[in-house]
């Protein structure tokens, strides 16, 4: 899999069929925590459409996940995420079905019903 950092707010996970690799195209570029969220939906989204893929007798082979984002402020806080599904060969048929497997996943479901965060402090 490699996920490649295509600007400061977003991310492409492609599965190149190695190891996980990140990218960015320049050594300036970091990769921040908003892009490590990022990377986490559009790793689950890939992982359960594959397995949806398989289930369903499609070729998930060209499958391609992009996530962006925007900010909100007051507090600082990513406010939306847009995920484009790229799945070159997928019938047309079968699209509202990915888009509801997709939803599936579960950093999508994190991200969707905001789970308690407790914080504690420890010498």
């Amino acid at each position: 899999m490699k996920i490649t950092l295509t600007s400061d707010s977003s991310i492409l996970l492609e599965d190149d069929g190695g190891p996980m690799t990140i990218e960015a195209p320049t050594a300036e570029q970091q990769y921040s925590p908003f892009h490590m969220m990022g990377s986490a939906l559009a790793f689950c989204t890939h992982s359960v459409l594959h397995s949806w893929a398989g289930h369903a007798s499609l070729d998930a082979a060209a499958l391609s996940v992009e996530v962006s984002w925007r900010f909100a402020e007051s507090p600082h806080r990513v406010a939306e995420y847009d995920m484009a599904l790229r799945w070159p060969g997928l019938p047309e048929t079968r699209r509202a079905a990915a888009t509801r497997a997709a939803a599936l996943c579960a950093v999508h479901a994190t991200l969707s019903h905001s789970p308690t965060i407790a914080v504690t402090v420890e010498p």
